[in-house]
């Protein structure tokens, strides 16, 4: 999270007014481009897309009430895994909305989409695959729901999330292999020359 005048900003237009009251609610704020969210080609850095999504579900969670389970649990936000899809590019000075929802949940995980909107034109997406963690376990996604009083039954991730969802799974998988084996030695001498 590196848009800290945005973030404060957000907090002071209280989005809490604005109750989220069930699980496919799409929560939207409104931002505009400014000189340090654009890159050398003069349009927003594809990171900044992912920095945004941060502030998108920091609202999210204060329109639901996610914050306060959270709070009531000790629980962290955790981003474990993120895609993003860039169709148009945003320029300086330009007014976009983004339009925040969750897709979908499994016993761990909580899925998130965010619609980057502009004059009615979606020019980019970015899904994020995150959990909320205490010290000792993962606060499961359906007790967020339960103690919200929204329906705990997850949607049908649909074909293209599934293999997302997997292939985070696969890479981690490999991540954890790959520590564990010789090849962890091949990187600490890279460091070290």
């Amino acid at each position: 999270m590196n848009l800290w005048f945005r973030l404060i900003g957000l907090l002071f237009s209280r989005p809490w007014r604005s109750k989220v009251t069930n699980k496919d609610h799409v929560a939207v704020i409104k931002l505009r481009v400014w000189p340090t969210d654009l890159d050398l080609n003069r349009h927003v850095t594809n990171g900044r897309y992912f920095a945004f999504g941060d502030i998108a579900r920091i609202d999210f969670a204060l329109k639901t009430g996610t914050h306060k389970v959270a709070w009531k649990h000790k629980a962290t936000a955790v981003v474990g895994d993120t895609w993003g899809k860039f169709r148009k590019e945003l320029k300086l000075f330009e007014a976009f909305e983004i339009h925040t929802k969750i897709i979908g949940w499994d016993e761990k995980w909580f899925y998130f989409k965010h619609y980057f909107v502009r004059n009615e034109r979606i020019v980019g997406v970015v899904v994020v695959r995150g959990l909320f963690k205490t010290r000792s376990y993962t606060v499961p996604p359906q007790e967020f729901f339960r103690e919200l009083g929204f329906d705990d039954t997850p949607p049908e991730k649909g074909e293209w999330l599934e293999h997302w969802s997997k292939s985070c799974d696969l890479m981690s998988e490999e991540i954890r292999e790959f520590e564990n084996s010789d090849n962890i030695n091949y990187l600490n001498k890279e460091n070290n020359t």
